[in-house]
Formats: structure tokens, sequence, C-alpha cells
């Protein structure tokens, strides 16, 4: 079984920025992609950025494409997400999640199997 630990959400003016990590343990941990989603009060949890584990290859979602990088260190188990130029509209709980190869859709949350608890952000206007 796989453990996600996500932290570093917080509120954060807008403009502002802040980094998500997400610290990945247990014997069954083999990625193929790592992944940020997140879901704001009353909506679908949607797609932000995903990374393929060997070669770091990342995609991004439309509505945060060069505000966000998202990035992985194999040593640490770890993935991050640097948010920048942070908008309300990006307020939300943030998972990051883990996908098998084969299991769908690298922007389908039904893709991933694992998740973690999830980290708050909030950004004020």
């Amino acid at each position: 079984q796989v453990q996600l630990a996500e932290s570093g959400g917080g509120l954060v003016q807008a403009g502002g920025s802040l980094r998500l990590s997400c610290a990945a343990s247990g014997r069954t941990f083999r990625p193929y992609t790592m992944a940020w989603f997140r879901q704001a009060p009353g909506k679908e949890r949607e797609f932000v950025a995903a990374i393929w584990w060997s070669d770091s290859s990342s995609l991004y979602a439309d509505s945060v494409k060069g505000r966000f990088t998202i990035s992985r260190d194999k040593a640490k188990n770890t993935v991050y997400l640097q948010m920048s130029s942070l908008k309300p509209e990006d307020t939300a709980d943030y998972y990051c999640a883990v996908r098998s190869l084969g299991s769908g859709s690298y922007s389908q949350a039904s893709a991933y199997k694992d998740w973690g608890q999830g980290t708050q952000v909030t950004v004020s206007s």
C-alpha cells in the first residue's frame, strides 16, 4: 500500500506563491505518473498537473499553465507543485495521487489509485 502526505498549503494573497509537497512511502510505490488535482467547494475534482516519474516530463491544465510547475525528487519519493501568480479561483483542496502504467488517462481522477489526504490552499483577493 502507498501512503501520500501533502503539505505546504495555506492562506496567500492574490499574486503570491506557495509550494506544495507530497511525500510518498510504501513498499508498493512504483509510480508511472504522479499528479496534483484540486477540488473547490461544490465543484468536482479537477486535474492540475502530472509528471512522469521516469523522465520528469509534465503536462498541465490550461488554467494553470505558465503559473504552476510540477517537479519530483526521486531520491525522496516526493513530488512538488510550485504555484505562482495565484488567483482567488485557485482556492481549493489540493490532492496528490499516483497512477500506475495502463491505468487510464493521466488527467482523469479515476486513473489514480492512491491519494493523499489533501492540503488546503486559500487565495484572498
